[in-house]
């Protein structure tokens, strides 16, 4: 039997953020690698019973996606929220 994983997923200004604790080892090249320290450590304990990451807050987040490429389990994808067209109604 095939055991299936469920990803945390955080809504955030720029994106999504989703997390698979179970895949997560904490080896923290997530948090170090951000360049807007947009990560935490949290409550919920991944692969070797480290405690996996989440982000701080929803606006810090520029969805640059550098810690889902340095994530060597890929515990972390990022969803990027498509950008809004503002037209003017004269067009």
């Amino acid at each position: 039997m095939v055991k299936e994983f469920n990803a945390l997923s955080i809504p955030m200004e720029k994106a999504i953020f989703h997390i698979f604790p179970e895949y997560c080892k904490g080896c923290g090249l997530c948090k170090e690698k951000c360049p807007n320290d947009v990560l935490r450590w949290s409550d919920r304990l991944g692969l070797y019973g480290t405690p996996a990451v989440e982000p701080k807050d929803e606006d810090s987040c520029i969805a640059c996606m550098i810690c889902e490429m340095v994530c060597p389990d890929c515990a972390i994808t990022i969803e990027k929220k498509a950008k809004k067209k503002i037209r003017n109604l004269g067009d």
